[in-house]
């Protein structure tokens, strides 16, 4: 009994545990199933790349971070082959996709689930639409209303053959492709339409930057290519929404209706849009001033609605950001400060992930047929056959020559970005299968990244040169000079007489417009005693007095005509391409140009202005350039605190060590010299004309003591300043020898023409067998730039010394100077002569003794220390472009001499002045 008493127990009691836990267990599992997402994150335990569709930014955030960072360093290689970033972009999203790294096991569902394409899809969707608003700014149909015959020609033809080209080759695509996964059953004549298209677009974004690249804006080649861009561009979007409104929409009647809504609205945008939007922006000041906040904002707007509106009648939303960019208007550079608010953050985020989506869509892999391949290179012979032939055919019509064509033939070939976003859209509408749209991205690669290297091959710099020359008329097509033998020596005599600067160019920036202002007025006003006398006469009744003008004694006056050229450097920046085609407006606006422009004419200068956009390393090329065609005499250089030179940023303090050791700046002022075709000036400001001196400029800030307050300091500081009260300058010149010497000192004799300059010309007599032996350089003792063999350095620098040694000419040139200098000169021009004992060093620190007894003595409007920049005894070897260009030093830029009287101090600003090889031998 009482064992069948404990069995019951027992078995009671295990029951009523097999519940609770039963129990326990399914309400714990309830509560685990109910429980909140971990608010700890990783300390949780969770998994950051897990995809969560209620929380996808974390996923997302990852995704764009991979790709952005691919894309950026397969671009820094592929920027120096001269290849655009496009290219990086969708190279880097093949290498992520299906093609490579998605064949990793675990890769794409970690990286890239297909759960979450959708929300990386949809920012860069909406990037796109900013971009093709961006596109529509960038569309200056002005450019093609200038050149719109040539443009007409030329993008008819470009596009007429090779759509005729594409349609045939559809069918062979359509028959071969059409029934594969992911497309829609569509009649050929819309495949043929869509293929057509993609063969016959041109990128004009990309173009405009390979143009940019290979400094052809100014070209005709250039011109010509942008104006049929423009109208290839406009004819390519409109057929590609033909396009996709035929696939989108049931029957051809739904499509038609698309299409004319479509024009519809871009007719209300023009006609009813554009000039209310242009009032507000006149009333508001953006169009004056730049876009505000507010008109950012309103223009977004306009944006999106445009998209949504062309989105909801079948035709893709990007058709309508474009068209909000072709209207926005270009008055006033609105265009371009608009898009320097917006470029550089559609550039790094949204154009990356756009671009790299379609590598994500490319698979090689699917490139594994014969057949496949035979339509490959059928594609890409199409596409460049059909454009080179089209524009090499309505170019040469035009009267251009074989050359020209050819390369406005290949540049239309080039498709970039534009393109790929044809591809997409037709892969999103089912047009194209995996594989077809594999085929034509490779096409698009190819293309593009052979545009820069076959157009430097057609179309190479010698022979643009040529071209220009012979269209001036100054050779025949054989490259002989078109002058006769006698008016070359004509000219050749009149350049050796010509002793005074004429035409001079100055190379404009900001941050040196108060000394390039004094040079300018001492220049302007040398010549003053030759204006025109006006004397207050009588009339006949000899009542009222009348100002006559008597006729000047002597030959009439020659005005000094200044030409200055700003120079802005070009980025991979859209704003900063768009600068390059707009440069004439740039140039009429510029602030730096038109300041100029005005003191010039106000101190009597025959003036002309001009904006470049070049890059950095084109900077010395340009001013090469320039001095050739404006024929100048001198070219005058500031010496700045950077290369580029941007008015829009806060000019900051620098120190004078980073200002005269920068490297940029050093190789700039150094390549300038070497490429120089004229005589030119190196100017390094120290408070002449009253400005700033060296100490304010190099940041040097007044220390706070106990007895001045900030308020006081404050006070101080934004006092008003008075006027230079002595207006008058000191020149010192130290005169050894030499063509650059020569021009140094003519140069001072015309800046001393001017009352309120004295000069001092130190002509130095050197006595020393050895020296240059104390003269070294910093990179001697290192291998660097001037490391040479010893018996050879020695060798070149007693030849050197001897070609450089006062010659003949040069004491003749003294004596004839000094005993014929005018009246009105010789008060104010002091020769004296020196003799140096010694080693270079212990002469260079006598040309600075000496100097200081000249100038900095007075608070005037500010001294100069003339110097020629090469000097063989000093260890100066020879011309600017003999030695190689690997290390740059501020002796090796301005000569031995400069530098040291520069590393002195002096209390005077710093003139290094080099001949042109005609005046060398002169």
């Amino acid at each position: 009994m009482a064992t069948t008493t404990q069995t019951v127990t027992a078995t009671l009691l295990s029951t009523v545990f097999s519940t609770v836990s039963a129990t326990t267990s399914t309400a714990a599992a309830a509560t685990s199933t109910n429980r909140a997402t971990p608010q700890a994150g990783v300390l949780d335990g969770a998994n950051p790349i897990v995809y969560n569709a209620s929380n996808p930014i974390l996923l997302f955030i990852v995704q764009a971070a991979i790709i952005i960072i691919f894309c950026r360093l397969l671009a820094y290689p592929l920027r120096y082959l001269g290849q655009p970033r496009v290219i990086a972009e969708v190279i880097g999203g093949i290498l992520l996709g299906p093609s490579v790294l998605m064949r990793i096991p675990g890769f794409q569902t970690n990286i890239f689930p297909t759960s979450s394409m959708p929300v990386l899809n949809n920012v860069a969707n909406l990037g796109l639409i900013l971009f093709l608003f961006l596109t529509g700014l960038e569309v200056d149909l002005r450019l093609f209303k200038r050149n719109w015959k040539v443009a007409i020609s030329v993008s008819i033809a470009s596009m007429a053959i090779p759509f005729g080209l594409g349609y045939a080759i559809a069918w062979g695509l359509y028959h071969q492709f059409s029934d594969e996964p992911g497309t829609l059953p569509i009649s050929f004549g819309v495949f043929g339409l869509f293929v057509g298209t993609a063969l016959a677009i041109t990128a004009f974004p990309v173009l405009c930057r390979i143009l940019t690249e290979l400094n052809l804006l100014g070209n005709i080649v250039g011109v010509t290519v942008l104006a049929a861009g423009v109208g290839n561009d406009v004819v390519g979007w409109i057929l590609l929404a033909l396009c996709v409104a035929l696939v989108n929409n049931d029957s051809g009647l739904t499509a038609l209706w698309a299409l004319l809504i479509t024009l519809g609205w871009a007719l209300f945008l023009i006609f009813a849009v554009r000039p209310a939007f242009i009032w507000l922006l006149r009333r508001n000041g953006s169009l004056q001033n730049g876009p505000s906040e507010s008109m950012v904002c309103v223009t977004l707007l306009l944006v999106l609605t445009s998209a949504w509106f062309t989105g909801i009648i079948g035709v893709h939303p990007i058709f309508g950001g474009f068209l909000v960019g072709v209207i926005c208007p270009h008055d006033g550079g609105f265009a371009i400060k608009l898009t320097e608010k917006l470029e550089d953050f559609i550039s790094a985020l949204f154009l990356p992930l756009y671009f790299a989506l379609s590598g994500l869509s490319t698979n090689l892999g699917l490139l594994n047929t014969g057949i496949t391949w035979v339509y490959v290179i059928g594609v890409i012979a199409v596409a460049f056959f059909g454009k080179i032939i089209g524009g090499t055919l309505s170019a040469r019509l035009t009267k251009m020559f074989w050359r020209e064509s050819v390369s406005i033939g290949v540049l239309m070939s080039c498709k970039g970005l534009v393109e790929l976003i044809v591809l997409n859209i037709g892969y999103q509408a089912h047009i194209l299968s995996q594989r077809t749209f594999t085929i034509f991205v490779v096409m698009a690669l190819v293309t593009t990244v052979a545009t820069t290297p076959l157009t430097k091959l057609c179309y190479p710099l010698w022979y643009q040169q040529k071209v220009e020359k012979y269209r001036r008329g100054e050779i025949d097509w054989d490259g002989n000079p078109t002058n006769s033998e006698s008016s070359r020596d004509r000219e050749s005599v009149d350049k050796l007489n010509e002793t005074q600067v004429r035409r001079l160019l100055v190379y404009l920036r900001l941050d040196s417009l108060p000394s390039l202002f004094t040079f300018i007025s001492l220049l302007g006003g040398s010549d003053a005693s030759n204006n025109d006398a006006i004397v207050v006469g009588k009339n006949e009744s000899g009542q009222e007095p009348q100002p006559q003008v008597e006729p000047p004694v002597g030959p009439p006056r020659r005005h000094l005509q200044v030409h200055g050229i700003r120079i802005i450097e070009l980025t991979e920046r859209t704003s900063s391409v768009m600068k390059v085609s707009e440069v004439d407006e740039l140039a009429r606006r510029d602030p730096v140009v038109n300041t100029f422009r005005t003191f010039s004419q106000l101190n009597d200068v025959a003036v002309s202005g001009q904006v470049a956009v070049v890059a950095a390393a084109s900077f010395p090329e340009t001013l090469a350039t320039e001095a050739s065609e404006t024929s100048s005499d001198f070219v005058l250089i500031p010496w700045g605190d950077k290369v580029a030179d941007d008015p829009s940023t806060v000019v900051s303090a620098t120190s004078s060590v980073d200002r005269l050791h920068d490297r940029s700046h050093l190789e700039f002022v150094y390549s300038t010299l070497e490429k120089a075709v004229c005589n030119t000036g190196v100017f390094i400001d120290n408070g002449f004309g009253g400005a700033a001196s060296s100490a304010a400029r190099g940041g040097d800030r007044p220390m706070l003591s106990r007895t001045i307050s900030v308020m006081s300091m404050h006070s101080a500081r934004n006092g008003a300043i008075l006027p230079v009260a002595d207006k008058s300058h000191r020149i010192f010149l130290p005169f050894f020898g030499g063509a650059d010497d020569r021009v140094a000192l003519r140069f001072v004799l015309q800046l001393a023409k001017n009352k309120n300059i004295t000069a001092t010309i130190a002509h130095f007599t050197w006595e020393g067998s050895d020296a240059t032996a104390e003269i070294s350089r910093p990179e001697q003792a290192h291998g660097g730039y001037y490391a040479e063999d010893p018996t050879q350095a020695a060798i070149k620098n007693k030849v050197a010394a001897l070609e450089d040694e006062p010659s003949a000419q040069d004491l003749g040139l003294l004596a004839t100077l000094q005993s014929s200098l005018p009246a009105a000169l010789a008060d104010r021009v002091t020769f004296v002569n020196i003799t140096a004992r010694g080693k270079g060093s212990s002469v260079l620190d006598s040309v600075v003794e000496c100097a200081s007894k000249v100038v900095g003595q007075s608070k005037n409007a500010g001294d100069i220390i003339v110097v020629g920049r090469r000097h063989s005894r000093f260890g100066d070897n020879g011309a600017a472009g003999e030695a190689s260009s690997s290390s740059y030093d501020l002796s090796k830029t301005i000569g031995v001499a400069g530098s040291h009287i520069i590393n002195a101090s002096p209390k005077a600003s710093v003139l290094v002045v080099q001949a042109t090889s005609r005046d060398a031998k002169a």
